[in-house]
């Protein structure tokens, strides 16, 4: 049995990133967070489509007040669970 690794990379210069650009959005797609560097220092990201839907997801509901709410709710132990069963058919 042959076992490949991929390896990813997670940090490219913008030089690299021209040579391997497939390589580096195929990182992000399989969820690194891709830094381009000038310099050394970073200057862009690359993440991938899916990643960056949650994390608007994610700012949209931390921009709801009732949502927020409901949270602090819910972290305060104010918030009661029942079983699905219990829901009538």
């Amino acid at each position: 049995m042959v076992v490949y690794l991929k390896t990813m990379k997670d940090t490219y210069s913008i030089k690299e990133l021209q040579r391997e650009t497939a390589a580096a959005v195929n990182d992000a797609e399989d969820g690194a967070l891709v830094t381009v560097t000038r310099h050394d220092r970073p200057v862009a990201h690359i993440i991938s489509s899916e990643r960056l839907g949650g994390m608007l997801e994610t700012m949209e509901l931390l921009a709801d007040p009732d949502f927020m709410r409901e949270l602090k709710r819910l972290r305060a132990g104010k918030v009661k669970f029942h079983p699905a069963s219990s829901l009538a058919d």
